[in-house]
């Protein structure tokens, strides 16, 4: 289901339908900058949604379903090494030959399965991201959601969106703090390929 048709105030930033993300194209499968989630798993976004409303913060999802095509897309882009022009942004410290070793990319992803989603938590009103310590699909260890590379404001607002999320059915991925999935998905060995629009 849309997601935005079913939590209105929930914010969107579609990263892989513009230029403003790791690869720097938009990706393919990806024809609406739209948030797709399995029924389950927008109900539980509607309740977290409902508690951060209550101290004036709100969602802000960067990625939701993800078509396996576009899964193929990263791998593809990983393949090729001399494709280097979002390095400093993504991945400045991380040679690109090691993006499957590291697990950054794989050539299956939870996202295709419709209740796994990447957000951040923002001011309500105008739209403000809290400071996490990194930038969403920041390839790097200072991502892990426990690392200790991050300042304790920082680390209290990762741990805020895990405590948020947890009680509303999601588990994290250690290794980035955007990362949750719906514990109790629908869809556990599916992977979907329809276009995002």
């Amino acid at each position: 289901m849309d997601v935005k048709e079913f939590v209105p105030s929930v914010q969107l930033d579609i990263r892989y339908y513009t230029t403003n993300n790791f690869v720097g194209t938009r990706i393919d499968g990806y024809n609406a900058p739209k948030c797709f989630l399995t029924r389950a798993a927008a109900i539980g976004l509607r309740n977290v949604q409902e508690e951060l409303a209550r101290n004036g913060q709100s969602l802000k999802i960067f990625d939701c379903y993800r078509p396996q095509q576009s899964v193929d897309h990263f791998v593809r882009w990983a393949k090729d090494l001399n494709d280097q022009k979002m390095k400093a942004e993504y991945y400045p410290s991380i040679d690109k030959a090691n993006l499957f070793i590291g697990g950054y990319i794989a050539a299956k992803s939870g996202h295709s399965r419709g209740s796994t989603v990447d957000l951040t938590i923002s001011d309500l009103d105008d739209g403000q991201e809290l400071d996490f310590g990194t930038e969403f699909d920041f390839f790097d260890p200072l991502s892990h959601t426990a690392s200790n590379g991050i300042s304790n404001a920082q680390r209290d607002n990762r741990l805020a969106l895990k405590s948020v999320m947890e009680r509303n059915g999601f588990k994290n991925l250690e290794e980035e703090w955007w990362h949750y999935t719906l514990r109790q998905e629908p869809f556990p060995d599916t992977y979907f390929d329809f276009n995002v629009e």
